[in-house]
């Protein structure tokens, strides 16, 4: 199974006055998990800062664009994995892990 796995910053960039959301100890103890979860690491990345993003709208033959996350919100996805684990038991341990690693809250979907 595939899931992905969010990384959420909840106001750390900001309180710390930081565009990016890791700090240097947080993305060496990010790096170790890496390195200790091997081969079911299928991809993993960190995110822009949502103002750095762009919401598309081309329903209906509409062309809008808004620069910002798609919702006002003080949380946002600062990284990610995609992760091959044997099941949502294993996901979730794996989850735990890397909101210490991360210190932030981690959300985990199974990718369909």
């Amino acid at each position: 199974m595939q899931f992905l796995v969010n990384v959420i910053d909840d106001g750390q960039a900001v309180a710390a006055g930081r565009t990016e959301s890791a700090t240097e100890a947080e993305a060496t103890a990010v790096d170790a998990l890496n390195e200790r979860l091997g081969d079911a690491v299928v991809f993993a990345a960190g995110v822009s800062a949502p103002a750095d993003g762009t919401v598309v709208d081309a329903r209906g033959g509409g062309s809008d664009t808004t620069p910002g996350l798609v919702a006002d919100s003080s949380e946002f996805v600062a990284g990610f994995w995609v992760m091959e684990l044997p099941d949502a038991e294993t996901a979730l341990r794996v989850a735990h892990e890397a909101s210490q690693a991360c210190n932030r809250k981690i959300e985990v979907r199974p990718l369909l």
